[in-house]
């Protein structure tokens, strides 16, 4: 079964825009991982709008299952996950002021900076995964840096996907983890899955390890209800 992963920084963007501590997000990640989640993901910016640096820290005391922390590996970032030692780091190429991740790495132009970051998470006996767009030379270039997995950046896929174009969607994503496949890496996802495309996705991509989802399933929660959301994603990733 692919696992799932929920990214709580809506949640932290909640909290912020009144100050305070509500919603907790201890609490809120316990209860995530009460109703079947199988990870927590954050991504701390520098600017700390959403998911605060003193977050991450505190969450992990309290997350039990896989603990997953995403961002572009500036100083900071690498010293606070070498600190932490979560389960797994996921690399992103975000601009210091980007609202929300837009691309994947250029594997290729960035490959000896990404060995370098690569190693220095091993050598911590941090699990990696490298966020890239469904390009197989991309993956390729990956393969080359070390890492242990890819995360497919999905924006792509579930944009084509709402306008009906569910192959031309889905094609570029099968050729991509077909190439991890063959070149032993791990297979990750996430960007705009949601309860409406994930079970397409899930059936279509070989091998697929963790999705990792906020934004749908926060915004899907506010007429679900959290608990409910969470089982139907796991009951659709079956």
């Amino acid at each position: 079964m692919t696992k799932l992963s929920v990214n709580i920084n809506k949640l932290a963007t909640l909290r912020n825009s009144r100050g305070g501590n509500v919603p907790n997000l201890l609490k809120s990640a316990t209860d995530i991982e009460s109703f079947g989640a199988q990870g927590i993901t954050v991504h701390p910016r520098p600017d700390e709008r959403h998911i605060r640096y003193q977050d991450a820290h505190d969450l992990k005391g309290v997350v039990t299952t896989e603990y997953n922390i995403e961002g572009n590996p500036i100083p900071k970032f690498m010293d606070m996950v070498l600190t932490i030692k979560p389960t797994q780091v996921t690399l992103v190429p975000d601009a210091e002021d980007a609202i929300t991740s837009n691309a994947g790495w250029n594997t290729i132009k960035h490959k000896d900076f990404l060995i370098e970051v690569i190693k220095t998470f091993k050598d911590y006996g941090i699990r990696t995964s490298i966020f890239v767009d469904p390009d197989v030379d991309m993956v390729k270039g990956a393969a080359e840096t070390g890492t242990d997995r890819i995360e497919l950046y999905t924006e792509s896929f579930a944009k084509e996907f709402s306008e009906g174009k569910k192959t031309e969607s889905i094609q570029p994503f099968i050729d991509a983890a077909k190439m991890a496949n063959k070149l032993g890496l791990g297979i990750n996802a996430g960007h705009d899955l949601s309860l409406d495309n994930i079970k397409f996705f899930k059936e279509h991509i070989p091998n697929l390890f963790e999705v990792s989802i906020g934004h749908a399933l926060i915004c899907e929660s506010l007429y679900l209800g959290l608990e409910n959301v969470i089982n139907m994603y796991l009951h659709r990733l079956k």
